[in-house]
């Protein structure tokens, strides 16, 4: 298993220090194009108005959304290779990450695959995909176990979904010697990583998020059952 930190530097090596609090302070920080900004935009306008008739995220993340959840999202953009065609993103919920990195790799061509077993929020992914105009997404409404993929995805993300020892069962199926996970931790991830280690060998490689102090991005290149 291989560990290491890296500083909180973005795509464009800018060190980022104080909350994202509005698109603007966004736009600025990623250095996106104007149509990365206008489907963005208009995802956080009918994120705004299903949040008020659901609970999409904790109310308490609503004022600080920008970082809390868009600039965490995106973070992991500078971590996928400009090669990568295809993402599959797991227990996707409000669509944090996977709607945000769909967005950001649209010029690219980026193919984004959304996972959400919730009848609510599998429609209000399939809404505001449609609303913010990417077109370059799907959503699969059903529990992971069930989906079946011909092409293995080049990145799997995750975002509060699961402890890592389950997280490795989750995705072993859609896994190809090349496929790199991308998953969004918090201050436990030591203990997770011990625990998942009793039945899978892990190569990962650790990043520091730039949202939070105590949370990690957890990189990992190989996942393997011990038999």
């Amino acid at each position: 298993m291989t560990q290491s930190s890296v500083g909180h530097q973005g795509k464009n090596n800018q060190n980022y220090s104080t909350p994202i609090l509005s698109a603007d302070a966004f736009h600025q920080a990623m250095h996106c194009s104007q149509q990365v900004m206008n489907k963005l935009a208009r995802l956080d306008k009918l994120f705004m108005e299903r949040s008020a008739l659901h609970n999409l995220v904790a109310k308490s993340t609503i004022e600080t959304r920008w970082d809390r959840h868009y600039f965490d999202s995106a973070q992991l953009y500078s971590l996928i290779p400009d090669e990568a065609e295809k993402l599959l993103d797991l227990g996707s919920g409000a669509g944090f990450p996977g709607l945000v990195l769909a967005a950001l790799g649209y010029d690219k061509g980026l193919q984004v695959g959304l996972v959400e077993s919730t009848g609510k929020k599998a429609l209000y992914l399939q809404d505001a995909a449609k609303g913010a105009g990417l077109d370059n997404v799907t959503v699969f409404h059903d529990r992971i176990e069930n989906i079946k993929m011909r092409k293995k995805p080049d990145i799997i993300t995750a975002r509060a979904l699961a402890p890592l020892s389950r997280l490795c069962g989750y995705v072993s199926p859609f896994l190809s010697p090349t496929t790199k996970c991308l998953f969004l931790k918090g201050a436990k991830v030591d203990e997770e990583l011990t625990e998942a280690a009793k039945a899978w060998h892990i190569e990962s490689t650790r990043h520091k998020s730039m949202t939070s102090e105590e949370a990690v991005i957890l990189e990992v290149n190989s996942i393997k059952p011990i038999i």
